[in-house]
């Protein structure tokens, strides 16, 4: 996979909180996604591209439930915070306004869960023109088939599968 433009790249982490990392999940546990998100996140930091962190919070309540923080590790200062209320990213969000004013025009996701949050964004991402790009090794879902159906046949309809060891930005791994 050729390198990425750091002026026109953003990473774009979905629900990495910590009541979700927690979750019995499949293919791999959430501890092993949160290590290969960081790895991306810091090679997109010292390129100077953005991090953005997406976190649900449930409507209509007083309280969000416990573990409802995003991974503290993982979010450092600087880091763009969303805060979505429906599975995906940009419903209701100033996600889009928020990447286009740092010029995006490509995003890499990861997160939980890869047939949820990440894919109801990353269509939406898809409608308004972003060209994407999915670590598939940054992400991870409820069960395992779940996560292979949007990372074998909906992932490549929409962008480029990969592993974190293969995205760069510019030389920067």
């Amino acid at each position: 996979m050729p390198a990425l433009d750091p002026g026109s790249t953003a990473l774009v982490l979905v629900d990495l909180m910590e009541r979700i990392v927690a979750l019995p999940l499949a293919p791999r546990p959430g501890t092993d996604v949160l290590a290969a998100a960081d790895r991306l996140a810091e090679g997109f930091r010292a390129a100077g591209a953005p991090v953005v962190h997406i976190r649900v919070e449930r409507p209509g309540v007083d309280t969000q439930p416990p573990g409802s923080e995003l991974v503290a590790a993982l979010v450092h200062e600087g880091d763009p915070v969303v805060v979505k209320r429906t599975i995906g990213g940009f419903q209701d969000t100033a996600l889009h306004e928020l990447l286009a004013g740092h010029g995006v025009s490509t995003l890499v996701f990861g997160g939980i869960a890869t047939n949820l949050g990440v894919e109801s964004t990353a269509r939406a991402a898809a409608d308004l023109g972003y060209e994407l790009v999915f670590a598939e090794d940054a992400m991870t879902a409820l069960t395992a088939d779940e996560h292979h159906a949007s990372v074998r046949l909906d992932f490549p309809r929409l962008g480029t599968v990969a592993a974190t060891a293969e995205i760069t930005l510019d030389g920067s791994s």
